[in-house]
C-alpha cells in the first residue's frame, strides 16, 4: 500500500440521531484520510462530535436511532451499511479502539485475564494455554508491572494508568493496523500521561500502526499527531499539519482553543495574611488502610496513605496539593474533613477538631465543604438541580421556609454562572463543566470558610477549565473563601494557588510558594513533575 492510498477515508460523513422532535446532527459532512503509520488527531471540546466520529467508523452507534450518510472506506471497503460479518472481521482485528474511561469500559466483575481472553477467543483460535501466553505477552508489551501477579486482579485494584494499559493491551490483541484512541490520557497524572504517550509512540513504531487520536488536550496533540483536524459543533473547521495549526491557526475557533490554557494568578492576599491565626492546621496527620486482618480483627498489615503531614491554610488563601495517583492527596483531603479515620491533630479556627463527636462535627460541616473529582457520580441522578443545591439547607437547618430556600438556591446558581432554567433539569442533561458548577453551588450555598477541591478540572476541556478557574478566583475574592486545591495538573495549580505542597508516597517532599515551586524546585521528584507537565 503506497503513501498515496489511505487506510481509512471519510468523505462527507454525517451522523444524526432520531428524536421525538427534530433529529440531532452530531457530525456534519466531514472528510479526512488516515495513511499507514500516520497519527491524525481529532481535536475539539466536549460535544464537538469527536467520539461520534470514532464510533461511526466502527459502526457502533445504535441503529436505527442513529443514521449515517456519506462514505467511510476502510482499505476501499465501504463500512456504512456493511454486513455484520464484515464489520466483525474488522472490529478488533484490523481496527482496535481504546475507549475514553477505562474504569467504566472494563467489566468490574471480570479479572484482567478474563477480559483480554474474551477478545482473543472472539476473534482468534486460541486454547486456554495459548490465550494465557498471549495475555502475558500483551501485558509485557504495554509495560504493566508484574503482569503475572495482575492476571487475577480486578479493575478497581489497578491505578488509572494501569487500567489504561490494560485497555491498550485489549485493543492491540490482534495487531490492528489502525488504533482509535479516544481521550487515552484524560484524568491521568502528568507523569503517567507521558508514559502512556511514549508507549503509544513505541507501539506504533514496532507494529507499523496508524493512530486516530481523539482528544481535547493540545499538549497531547503537539507530542503525538502528524496532522490535526479541529472539530466544532460537528464540523471540521480547520485541518492540516499539526505544527502549522498550532503555530499559525487560521480559524477563530482554533485560536480560541489554543488560547484556552489555564492562565492568571492567585488572588492578591493582604500583606499580613501570615501574621493572623490559621484557618485550618494539621500536625503529624496520618492515614493507614488495613490490608490484612487476623482472626479477631487485629490489623496484621496496613498501607500508610498519609504519613505524618504538617500543613496550614490561612483565611482567603489557596493551598495547592500536587502529586501522582497514590501519593495520598485525596486521603489527606478526606482526613482533614474528618471523613477518614486518621491520627495526629487537626485545628479549625484554633479549635482542635480531631476528637470531636458526630454532633460537634455536624455543626462544622457547613463551614468545611468539598467538591469531588467526578461531578456525575457525586450528584444524585434522581434529584433535580434545585433539590441538589438546596439539600444542605434543610440538613443544616439554614432555611426556615421554602421561599427562603428557593431564593438562596437561585442566588447560588447565579453565582456560579448558570441561570434559573437549570433549576428543574437533572445531572444527565448537563455537560461536565455545568455539573461541576452545580457541585460548587451546592457547597457555596452553605457559606463555607474552606472548600476542598479534589481534581475538579481533571476531566474538563481546557476552555471549560479556564472558565471554572476564573469563577473560583472571583468567588474567592468576593467571599474570602480558603481553598485546598488537589490536582495532578500543574498548570491549573500554578494559576490558582498561593502555596504548594508536593506529595509522594504519603509524604511532603517539597513545599513553598507557587513561585518557588515552579521556578526553583529543589527535589528531583518536583523537577520531574514540572518537566512532564510544562
Amino acid at each position: 500500500m503506497t503513501k498515496s492510498s489511505p487506510l481509512l477515508s471519510l468523505k462527507n460523513l454525517s451522523a444524526s440521531f432520531r428524536t421525538e422532535t427534530d433529529p440531532i446532527h452530531a457530525v456534519k459532512n466531514i472528510s479526512f484520510d488516515i495513511y499507514p503509520k500516520e497519527t491524525v488527531a481529532l481535536v475539539g471540546e466536549s460535544g464537538s462530535g469527536k467520539s461520534v466520529t470514532a464510533y461511526s467508523i466502527l459502526q457502533l452507534l445504535p441503529y436505527p436511532k442513529a443514521f449515517h450518510s456519506g462514505s467511510i472506506l476502510w482499505k476501499n471497503q465501504e463500512l456504512i451499511g456493511a454486513s455484520l460479518p464484515l464489520l466483525q472481521s474488522i472490529r478488533g482485528n484490523q481496527i482496535g479502539m481504546i475507549f475514553q474511561e477505562p474504569m467504566t469500559s472494563l467489566n468490574p466483575l471480570h479479572t484482567i485475564e478474563q477480559q483480554i481472553n474474551e477478545s482473543l477467543f472472539l476473534h482468534g483460535s486460541y486454547t486456554k494455554k495459548t490465550a494465557k501466553e498471549r495475555v502475558l505477552e500483551l501485558l509485557y508489551l504495554v509495560h504493566l508491572r508484574s503482569p503475572e501477579k495482575r492476571l487475577n486482579a480486578y479493575p478497581y485494584e489497578l491505578s488509572g494508568g494501569e487500567r489504561q494499559r490494560v485497555m491498550i493491551a485489549m485493543a492491540l490483541a490482534h495487531n490492528p493496523q489502525l488504533l482509535i484512541a479516544d481521550e487515552p490520557t484524560t484524568a491521568l497524572d502528568v507523569t503517567i500521561q507521558a508514559e502512556i504517550l511514549e508507549l503509544l509512540k513505541d507501539l506504533q513504531e514496532r507494529l507499523n500502526m496508524s493512530i486516530l487520536l481523539i482528544t481535547h488536550d493540545l499538549d497531547v496533540v503537539r507530542k503525538m499527531a502528524h496532522r490535526t483536524c479541529v472539530m466544532h459543533q460537528g464540523e471540521i473547521v480547520e485541518s492540516g499539519l499539526t505544527s502549522q495549526i498550532l503555530k499559525a491557526p487560521k480559524k477563530p475557533y482554533t485560536k480560541l482553543l489554543i488560547a484556552a490554557e489555564p492562565r492568571g494568578k492567585a488572588v492578591t492576599l493582604p500583606k499580613n495574611i501570615y501574621d493572623v491565626p490559621s484557618l485550618l492546621e494539621a500536625q503529624d496527620l496520618s492515614v493507614a488502610f488495613p490490608l490484612k486482618k487476623g482472626f479477631f480483627g487485629r490489623v496484621l498489615e496496613s498501607h500508610t496513605a498519609v504519613d505524618k503531614i504538617n500543613l496550614f491554610v490561612q483565611p482567603g488563601e489557596t493551598l495547592g496539593i500536587v502529586g501522582e495517583s497514590g501519593s495520598g492527596k485525596t486521603s489527606l483531603g478526606f482526613a482533614l474533613l474528618r471523613l477518614l479515620k486518621s491520627t495526629g491533630k487537626i485545628w479549625f479556627e484554633s479549635k482542635e477538631i480531631q476528637n470531636d463527636d458526630r454532633k460537634e462535627l455536624q455543626a462544622l460541616r457547613p463551614l468545611l465543604q468539598i467538591v469531588f473529582q467526578d461531578p456525575y457520580s457525586s450528584l444524585s441522578p434522581r434529584l433535580s438541580i434545585s433539590q441538589i443545591i438546596g439539600e444542605g439547607l434543610w440538613v443544616h437547618r439554614l432555611a426556615t421556609t421554602k421561599q427562603e430556600a428557593d431564593e438562596k438556591i437561585l442566588k447560588a446558581l447565579l453565582e456560579v454562572g448558570l441561570d434559573e432554567t437549570f433549576l428543574w433539569r437533572y445531572p444527565h442533561e448537563l455537560s461536565g463543566g455545568q455539573r461541576q458548577r452545580i457541585s460548587l453551588a451546592r457547597a457555596l450555598i452553605l457559606k463555607p470558610k474552606l472548600i476542598i477541591l479534589d481534581e475538579p478540572t481533571s476531566a474538563l476541556d481546557r476552555s471549560i477549565q479556564a472558565q471554572l478557574l476564573d469563577l473560583l478566583r472571583d468567588l474567592q475574592s468576593i467571599h474570602k473563601i480558603s481553598y485546598i486545591f488537589i490536582s495532578h495538573d500543574l498548570k491549573v495549580i500554578k494559576s490558582l494557588s498561593h502555596r504548594v505542597l508536593v506529595l509522594k508516597d504519603g509524604k511532603i517532599v517539597e513545599e513553598g510558594t507557587t513561585d518557588q515551586i515552579f521556578h526553583h524546585p529543589r527535589t528531583t521528584y518536583t523537577q520531574a513533575l514540572l518537566k512532564a507537565a510544562l
